[in-house]
């Protein structure tokens, strides 16, 4: 009963076009020696496939054996994440989410009454963003720009100060001044707590980008789909509009490849002094 999305020649299209969490290779496309170019796609972006195999067909080299739906499967995996420890980030997220909006409430109601004051209504940008392995979602900040200024961004191309994909300006027009301030010292972006508490991102992890922004990254890059995205990471405590895409890059696979708790929490700590003084942010 399932769609039929294509054949194998599609495969890598389907790996960058669609958000994919798991490939799952049945009989007769299940012989990894003779898949290396599929295998090699899901490797390159950071998707685990799985081959099934008979159990009487095991062997003491077979790098990983799951079990999915009561069916055995040989698994290759990317930097495979502690199962528990990821349980535990992704456990702490909400509580901790929780905890923030409790604790910071009163500046967010009085970011809030800024905004209505000085810019009006919405109080709140809502912007679909590329989640983990590609899933859209909406994330929330306050709004830092005038009314209807993603329209505006096409005439702004030409003075776009970053390489690859993405689009910024270090002294964009469509930034109020109460918006500079919010984003120096990102209140901005407090309300992507909320995304967290819902389960759409993490508190540490790569920063999310406009789904028509992803879109356009192909290959290895797109590796850094493959964790939640957060609110905080390497990029942002390295210098953030300091540095150029390939740069960034660069980080959230860096991220991606060494996680572990103990650099969440690093992260975290270093992300109090960036916020405190605004290195890296407009």
């Amino acid at each position: 009963d399932l769609e039929r999305l294509g054949t194998l020649a599609d495969l890598d299209r389907l790996l960058h076009d669609q958000a994919v969490d798991h490939v799952l290779f049945f009989p007769p496309a299940n012989r990894p020696e003779e898949l290396r170019a599929a295998l090699a796609s899901c490797e390159e972006l950071g998707i685990a496939a799985s081959f099934s195999v008979s159990l009487a067909q095991l062997s003491r080299a077979t790098p990983r054996m799951a079990s999915i739906q009561a069916h055995p499967f040989v698994s290759f995996e990317v930097n495979p994440k502690g199962a528990a420890s990821l349980a535990i980030k992704y456990g702490l997220d909400p509580v901790l989410a929780a905890v923030l909006l409790l604790l910071l409430s009163p500046v967010l109601i009085v970011v809030s009454v800024a905004i209505l004051v000085t810019m009006g209504r919405p109080v709140l940008f809502a912007q679909t963003r590329a989640g983990l392995h590609g899933r859209g979602f909406r994330m929330l900040k306050f709004r830092s720009m005038v009314a209807g200024a993603e329209t505006q961004q096409k005439e702004l191309e030409a003075a776009n100060e970053m390489t690859g994909p993405v689009f910024k300006i270090k002294d964009d027009p469509r930034v109020t001044p109460l918006g500079r301030f919010i984003r120096k010292t990102s209140l901005d972006e407090l309300p992507q707590l909320l995304n967290v508490l819902t389960g759409s991102m993490s508190l540490v992890g790569p920063r999310p980008l406009p789904v028509s922004e992803q879109g356009q990254i192909r290959g290895w890059q797109r590796r850094r789909l493959s964790m939640k995205p957060g609110i905080t990471g390497l990029w942002q405590v390295s210098g953030r509009s300091n540095l150029d895409f390939e740069e960034w890059m660069q980080l959230d696979l860096k991220y991606v490849e060494e996680w572990s708790l103990t650099l969440d929490l690093m992260l975290l700590l270093r992300t109090i002094p960036v916020v405190l003084f605004g290195r890296g942010a407009h």
